[in-house]
C-alpha cells in the first residue's frame, strides 16, 4: 500500500502528514479520504487547477500527464518543474511526498474551514 508523505501547508496540513492509500487511488482522493481538504473544484474531473501540488519525491515513477493535464498546469499559480493536479495522480506500489502550493486560483473556496 502506497504513503503520501504531504508536507506542512499553513491551513490545509499545518503539521504534514503520513497517509497510505489504496492502489489505483488519486492522490487527492487519498488525501479527501483522510480529511486533508485540498481545493478540488472541479470535482476530479481534470478542469481546474486548485488540486495542484508539487511532487517532492516520487515524480519520475508517476504514471505520465495527459495533454489536457499539461495544458491546464500552465494555469496553475506557483508552476514548477514536478508539478501534478492531484487527481490525475493514480498510485502504483511507490511512495511519494507531496507539497501544497501557499495559493491556488480559486477564488471561492469548496471546502468548509
Amino acid at each position: 500500500m502506497p504513503k503520501i508523505k504531504i508536507k506542512p501547508h499553513p491551513e490545509i496540513c499545518p503539521d504534514g502528514a503520513e497517509i497510505q492509500a489504496e492502489k489505483g487511488t488519486t492522490v487527492c482522493e487519498a488525501m479527501l479520504d483522510n480529511k486533508i481538504n485540498i481545493e478540488h473544484a472541479c470535482e476530479l474531473s481534470c478542469a481546474c487547477t486548485t488540486c495542484h501540488v508539487v511532487v517532492t519525491d516520487g515524480f519520475d515513477k508517476l504514471n505520465e500527464a495527459s495533454e489536457v493535464e499539461e495544458d491546464l498546469l500552465d494555469k496553475a499559480w506557483g508552476l514548477e518543474q514536478r508539478s501534478r493536479l492531484s487527481c490525475q495522480i493514480v498510485l502504483e506500489d511507490d511512495d511519494i511526498e507531496i507539497e501544497i502550493p501557499k495559493y491556488n486560483i480559486n477564488m471561492v473556496s469548496e471546502n468548509p474551514h
